[in-house]
C-alpha cells in the first residue's frame, strides 16, 4: 500500500527550479522560479498546491489567494501556486478564466513531479498533488503544513492567521488573530 510521507514542520523545503506562469503579456509569460529567491529576499514563503488545472474547485482557491495577493505581500511573504500540470497549461487555463487572467503570484509547473514527490503530496492513483499548504521561514524551514483531499477547498484566512501568529515568534493560543495578546510565559 502506498503511503504518503508529507515533510513536515521543522524540515528543510527541498530545492527546487522550476519554470512559472508569471503574466500573459507576450514572451513575458514564463520565469524560472526557485526555492532561494525568498530565502535570498529575507521572505517568508506560502507555496499552495492543487491538483489539476481546468477543475472547479482549484480556480475558486487561486482566485481567492489572490484577492489576497496584498496580504501575503504586507506580510513580507512570497505567494506561489503549484501543480504538476505543465507552464503552457498554466497559460491557456489563465487565458481561458475571468478569475485567473489578472493573477498577481506566478503558477510554478511541478511536471516531472519531482518537487511534489520530494513533498510527499501525490495522490496514489492519479498521481496528481492534494491541495496542500506549506508557510516556510526565511531560512527555508517549514513552520506549518495542511492537507486536504482533492474534493475540499482550503480557507486562505486561515492561511493569514497562521502566517501573523508565526511570524510574532510567541505564544498564540487558539484562535487567535492578529493584534490579539499573545500568552505570556
Amino acid at each position: 500500500m502506498y503511503q504518503n510521507r508529507v515533510l513536515s514542520v521543522g524540515a528543510e523545503f527541498p530545492a527546487f527550479s522550476k519554470k512559472a506562469v508569471v503574466s500573459l503579456e507576450r514572451d513575458q509569460e514564463f520565469r524560472t522560479i526557485t526555492h532561494q529567491e525568498h530565502r535570498d529576499n529575507g521572505q517568508w514563503l506560502v507555496m499552495f498546491w492543487w491538483p489539476k488545472d481546468f477543475t472547479f474547485v482549484c480556480p475558486t482557491e487561486i482566485a481567492e489567494f489572490n484577492k489576497n495577493y496584498d496580504e501575503f505581500r504586507d506580510r513580507d511573504c512570497q505567494l506561489i501556486g503549484a501543480s504538476t500540470d505543465s507552464e503552457f497549461v498554466h497559460a491557456a487555463w489563465r487565458r481561458d478564466h475571468d478569475d485567473l487572467r489578472g493573477l498577481r503570484f506566478p503558477m510554478l509547473a511541478d511536471t516531472s513531479k519531482s518537487l511534489a514527490e520530494e513533498l510527499g503530496i501525490l495522490d496514489a492513483e492519479e498521481k496528481v498533488a492534494y491541495r496542500v499548504t506549506f508557510i516556510v521561514d526565511p531560512q527555508g524551514i517549514i513552520q506549518w503544513v495542511s492537507v486536504n483531499g482533492l474534493s475540499v477547498g482550503r480557507n486562505v484566512a486561515e492561511v493569514l492567521r497562521v502566517l501573523d501568529a508565526l511570524q510574532t515568534d510567541e505564544l498564540c493560543p487558539c484562535n487567535w488573530k492578529k493584534g490579539e495578546a499573545t500568552l505570556a510565559v
